[in-house]
């Protein structure tokens, strides 16, 4: 009840001008009173022709009164000041609030934003909204910083549709100009539908995390089993060659060695999955964090500019590869071993070279793809990001395919834009395994570069491969050629026009195939990557060539 009092107290002796207590209060003759700042700049900036007038009431003085200062009113200001103080600095906007727009002086915090001012008000210049009938209507949000992005930056117009056919928030201008003729709906539709996709994603995220942590249980199965059936073995390598001659007793250290050596092999391959495993359950569940904090984004144009970028999604690549096998490991050694204990010399010297086979042929289920389907278990859905297209370029076919052509297209500025040749950049970074396949043509037909890239490569204002944040395989024909920190590596090979690319980031390997269904090598490179990846591409100098991110799904 004390702090609603002061609260009262404070309003009956703020000022009209800066909405604070009152500082120096001088009443002038029609009855108001002021700070003596506040009065004396609103006669010096508003006087016309010597006349003066009250900024409540309007009424006009001539000549300027003279300010005298209110000396029980201030005492009074004082006393109020010394008891609300702690009250009005936690009202008071920080670096970190949103400070409300329609304050003047030092401003209060924002307790609203809405979408259809574009202001964020305090709780006292808010009420408007909740009494005017018109101004009931008006969508209000939490407080935002950004609400200046739901501005184009075009027209100056609040951005209220969404273009279907561009994927990107626009207004009522781009509506009939740019994007005449583009299915193009309310923000507020778009929205909702979104909003029902994201849900339906998470739902695929939650139930792949759940598919992992299934098959991350099974991989321990595995390990379990694995290490039972090899300690098996040497357990009965151990009895069958006590019983035959000391002749045999070096071999017999030599298998020991040889199933160890096997064992710590396939473990390690087992617990190398573990690990890609737990990584993607890691980036699945940080994936649906940050699609569930999307959901509860009141504005709506936020969410959709948010959106694209969130709601990339790809299933996870590993989980579908395991396949626990019956616990037999090493049981052919075993079986191998026990007819060497009765074959004796024989076995010395025909049978050796078996027991060695058979160590190393245990048949683990982790195996790297060759063939296209096996490769398309990795494929990850990639689109092109028009921040960083050259000029020159054109997009289509909802950003996977880019075409040459001579006109400048009207990008809008951005710090990452490739502003050297014909280049431009996936949207998505690229995950670590994954595969995805180039098609080009066009009039030139002089073929593409495809290309991996760190995302600052913008920064080094060289083509890909003609430095260290870029690998390069320029595909023409009879002329292929791969290029990394501007060294060339020329590559034999027939003509084709379409080229997968996986990468393995965790193993360091990038290769680059000739698309068939037994997959053709054309390059295949071995280094180390520090920083997330991102799908690149080139054009050649022929207006009308294009190159396309093929759909694989």
């Amino acid at each position: 009840m004390a702090q609603k009092g002061v609260q009262l107290d404070r309003k009956n002796f703020s000022c009209s001008v800066c909405l604070d207590i009152l500082k120096d209060p001088v009443m002038i003759p029609c009855g108001h009173s002021y700070c003596l700042k506040c009065i004396k700049n609103v006669w010096d900036e508003k006087n016309k022709k010597g006349v003066y007038s009250c900024p409540q009431c309007r009424q006009t003085f001539t000549p300027r009164p003279v300010l005298v200062k209110n000396i029980m009113l201030a005492g009074l200001t004082e006393q109020l000041t010394g008891l609300g103080a702690s009250l009005t600095e936690q009202s008071y906007a920080g670096p970190e609030d949103v400070a409300c727009d329609i304050c003047t002086g030092r401003k209060l915090k924002a307790i609203k934003s809405c979408l259809m001012c574009l202001v964020s008000y305090c709780e006292k210049h808010l009420q408007p909204h909740y009494d005017v009938a018109q101004l009931k209507k008006h969508q209000l949000v939490q407080p935002s910083k950004q609400l200046h992005d739901n501005i184009c930056s075009r027209h100056d117009e609040v951005m209220k549709m969404f273009c279907r056919t561009d994927e990107q928030t626009i207004c009522y201008v781009c509506m009939v100009d740019e994007h005449k003729g583009h299915d193009v709906v309310s923000a507020a539709a778009e929205r909702k539908e979104k909003q029902k996709d994201l849900e339906v994603k998470r739902g695929e995220i939650q139930q792949t995390i759940q598919d992992g942590e299934r098959n991350m249980k099974l991989l321990q199965q595995e390990v379990n089993t694995i290490n039972d059936c090899a300690n098996k073995a040497v357990e009965n390598n151990d009895s069958i060659f006590s019983e035959v001659m000391r002749l045999i007793q070096k071999k017999s250290c030599e298998v020991k060695q040889q199933i160890r050596s096997q064992q710590e092999s396939e473990v390690s391959r087992v617990r190398d999955l573990q690990e890609k495993l737990e990584q993607e359950i890691s980036e699945l569940k940080r994936k649906d964090a940050e699609l569930e904090q999307l959901s509860h984004t009141e504005d709506r144009i936020q969410f959709l500019q948010k959106y694209p970028s969130l709601s990339a999604f790809s299933e996870t690549k590993h989980s579908s590869s395991i396949d626990v096998r019956p616990p037999r490991y090493f049981e052919d050694v075993t079986a191998a071993l026990s007819k060497l204990r009765d074959e004796l010399q024989d076995i010395l010297k025909e049978k050796w070279t078996n027991i060695s086979l058979k160590v190393t042929e245990v048949d683990f289920p982790l195996s790297e793809p060759r063939t296209r389907d096996d490769f398309l278990q990795y494929s990850q859905e990639i689109t092109l990001d028009p921040n960083t297209a050259q000029m020159n370029l054109l997009l289509s076919e909802g950003n996977r395919k880019v075409t040459l052509v001579k006109q400048s297209q009207f990008y809008p500025d951005h710090p990452e834009r490739l502003s050297v040749k014909f280049q431009i950049l996936s949207k998505q970074s690229l995950s670590q395994r994954c595969y995805w396949e180039v098609q080009w043509g066009g009039q030139g037909g002089r073929g593409s570069y495809v290309a991996v890239a760190y995302r600052d490569v913008y920064k080094t204002d060289s083509v890909f491969g003609q430095n260290d944040k870029s690998w390069s395989l320029f595909c023409c024909p009879n002329n292929h050629q791969f290029w990394y920190n501007s060294i060339r590596t020329s590559i034999p090979g027939s003509e084709f026009s379409r080229v997968g690319v996986y990468l393995d980031q965790p193993a360091g390997t990038l290769s680059f195939y000739n698309v068939s269904e037994n997959m053709t090598l054309i390059h295949r490179v071995q280094t180390s990557f520090t920083q997330p990846l991102y799908a690149g591409i080139q054009l050649w100098f022929s207006i009308g060539d294009t190159a396309e991110i093929c759909k694989l799904k």
